[in-house]
């Protein structure tokens, strides 16, 4: 019997393969492993002020389980404050706390939401968040600041950082954690947050790496998000900068080799401003000699 695909074959006609002109979704790549600091079955819900759920694909099965439910409905019903982000309201909508609520969320959770009765927000781009009372929703972790401003606030704290201008020096592959993290935490505190790489301008992005220790003699890789830069490194006035901060990674392995990012290193240094470097980030720190100790 002759193959279906036998005519290809005599005839080399080329297969062609339609594609959408851009993605339409997502993708998904293994990230960090997280270590848990407590145990499920003994969580005592009196002893928190407050409960945040992040989204990823662990709410589609999390919303199924009961005793998930009871856990974040004893938080709603206690008056306590419920910070949800991306997918993580599909719980909050099998748990039933989103009716008559102002809520967001990534955009294909909409039906779900609508259906119980929450009243949607769209997202007019993926850092949106919204604040109804106590419970405060996100879109993505694009939102992460805002998101933990007003989670804060929900708790009865208060946000007192000081509007500093705060300058990350990045590179491609620099740690995902290591970038994201300490920069969004800074902008959550109010700080005004640039980051810039070496022959990129704003807007352009830098990839990341993910380094995790996973049982063998030294960490491993996989990719990270992309990180968008907001500011360009040429024509920088680092007199304009309060801080800055060195992420680490593979990035301070060329960066370090950089006489402009070693000249601006040695620029902080001088003016007695703080400057925040975190594990391979010292590489560069050390190729501009400002961890050299004069001993007498």
């Amino acid at each position: 019997m002759e193959s279906p695909w036998m005519p290809f074959a005599r005839e080399r006609k080329p297969a062609r393969f339609a594609a959408p002109p851009f993605i339409r979704t997502y993708s998904e790549s293994r990230g960090h492993n997280f270590t848990l600091n407590a145990t499920f079955d003994e969580i005592d819900v009196s002893k928190y002020d407050g409960l945040v759920i992040p989204g990823g694909r662990a709410p589609e099965y999390l919303a199924m389980n009961e005793s998930v439910l009871d856990v974040v409905s004893k938080f709603s019903d206690t008056g306590k404050a419920i910070a949800s982000i991306c997918h993580g309201q599909l719980i909050l909508a099998a748990a039933g706390l989103v009716k008559g609520r102002k809520c967001t969320a990534y955009p294909p959770v909409k039906p779900v939401l609508v259906a119980a009765g929450g009243d949607w927000v769209e997202p007019e781009t993926m850092a949106k968040c919204v604040a109804d009372g106590k419970l405060i929703t996100g879109a993505t972790y694009e939102g992460h600041p805002e998101f933990i401003s007003f989670f804060v606030k929900a708790l009865g704290g208060t946000i007192t950082g000081a509007d500093k201008k705060i300058l990350f020096l990045c590179g491609d592959y620099m740690e995902d954690y290591e970038i994201m993290v300490p920069f969004q935490s800074l902008q959550s505190l109010g700080c005004v947050v640039d980051a810039v790489c070496p022959n990129k301008g704003a807007g352009e992005k830098c990839p990341t790496a993910i380094h995790d220790f996973e049982g063998d003699q030294t960490y491993s890789e996989k990719p990270g998000h992309d990180f968008t830069l907001t500011a360009s490194f040429e024509g920088l006035d680092a007199s304009s900068y309060d801080a800055l901060v060195i992420p680490g990674g593979r990035a301070p392995e060329y960066l370090a080799l950089n006489d402009k990012v070693i000249a601006l290193v040695k620029e902080f240094i001088a003016h007695g401003k703080p400057v925040a470097s975190i594990c391979h980030g010292q590489q560069i720190l050390s190729a501009a000699g400002v961890l050299e100790v004069n001993v007498k």
